[in-house]
């Protein structure tokens, strides 16, 4: 199952880690839903009730959207259905946070979104899951592997990417790279160069939008879809979210108009791709929210753990400064320099960590 996530990115980061390829090979960065980007909040403990970020086609809310276009929305997390008829979706009876990907076709709450192709992306940078013992439950913390620069920020150029005409004009003229004159491609939706930050975990859900029955606004609401454990995990958990790895497995399940319903519950398989590392039992309180969180534990010692690979990636990330304090990168400073300072960075954030360096969750 899926009970609890972890997304601390914010708005705009949330944005540039989604960058894709569309058709035409240009590299996109999906925009968030009007007003979207303020409802949503970062934190290092989310439960179901709260707003998470969502991947979705453009298609559902622009028709004449190209085929590929996504967008961002935030939306509830416990799948309202559109044929509701209370007017408060907390006097649900049941739950629908989760939803087992062998029961989609027989429950009307969710085989209904799925045939009107209501297919999204959850985004997190993992989730939590707990471990029966024989005195309570251990959490552990779910994610992707992170590979080396997972944990620094890029802003490198795209180098496929064509240098128009007037942003040759203006480097000419600051002598810097190109890098500081791409503000043209996020106002076109295009990003800039590939994201090198944390690896945001990518679960398959569906959701639907309802509408209060005396008006109002509508309310867009998803459930996480779950498959048995992958090996790795069965020690854990009998269940885990429905991951989407990699881009092409993303676009077919977001491509409702091209896949169809029953080719896009095939890619709905466990995958044995994720790594995990235990947590304090602070997660357990929903109401806890700093980076102690995802911090890692030793079960057999009081001493901090000697971190993984990625887990240093994991700590390096979340240590580095707020996105009010975070600066983009001096693109005219000498490469000296920056190779320097991201060196010093990556070497002390693990001592930062442990010496009890307190961040927290990023804002927009």
């Amino acid at each position: 199952m899926c009970g609890r996530t972890a997304c601390t990115l914010a708005p705009d980061e949330v944005s540039r880690a989604c960058s894709y390829r569309n058709r035409g090979g240009r590299r996109r960065q999906p925009r968030w839903r009007n007003g979207d980007a303020d409802k949503y909040r970062p934190s290092y403990n989310k439960n179901p009730q709260s707003t998470s970020p969502v991947l979705l086609s453009q298609r559902h809310f622009d028709k004449d959207a190209p085929v590929d276009e996504r967008v961002l929305a935030s939306m509830r997390w416990g799948l309202v259905p559109s044929w509701f008829k209370e007017d408060d979706p907390s006097k649900m009876r049941y739950s629908t946070s989760n939803c087992r990907s062998e029961n989609i076709l027989e429950k009307k709450s969710y085989k209904d979104p799925l045939k009107k192709g209501q297919r999204c992306v959850i985004l997190a940078d993992g989730f939590y899951e707990w471990k029966k013992q024989e005195k309570g439950k251990q959490p552990f913390f779910i994610y992707f592997p992170q590979t080396q620069g997972s944990s620094q920020e890029k802003t490198n150029l795209n180098q496929d990417e064509p240098t128009t005409p007037a942003r040759k004009k203006k480097n000419s003229e600051t002598g810097c790279p190109a890098e500081e004159a791409s503000s043209d491609f996020k106002e076109r939706g295009e990003a800039a160069g590939d994201w090198t930050g944390w690896k945001l975990l990518t679960m398959a859900g569906l959701f639907d939008c309802w509408t209060p029955p005396d008006g109002g606004e509508p309310l867009y609401s998803y459930s996480v879809i779950t498959v048995n454990a992958s090996p790795n995990l069965q020690s854990i958990h009998d269940r885990m979210p429905a991951i989407l790895d990699g881009e092409e497995e993303v676009r077919r399940w977001l491509d409702f108009g091209q896949v169809k319903s029953l080719d896009a519950l095939k890619l709905l398989k466990s995958k044995d791709i994720l790594t995990f590392h235990p947590v304090s039992s602070i997660v357990n309180n929903t109401r806890n929210n700093s980076p102690e969180c995802l911090q890692p534990v030793d079960l057999n010692s009081k001493k901090e753990p000697k971190p993984t690979a990625s887990g240093k990636m994991m700590m390096s990330w979340l240590t580095s400064s707020s996105p009010s304090k975070r600066k983009e990168p001096n693109t005219c400073e000498r490469k000296e320099e920056r190779e320097s300072k991201v060196q010093r960075k990556s070497t002390g954030a693990i001592q930062q960590w442990i010496q009890g360096t307190n961040k927290k969750p990023r804002v927009k």
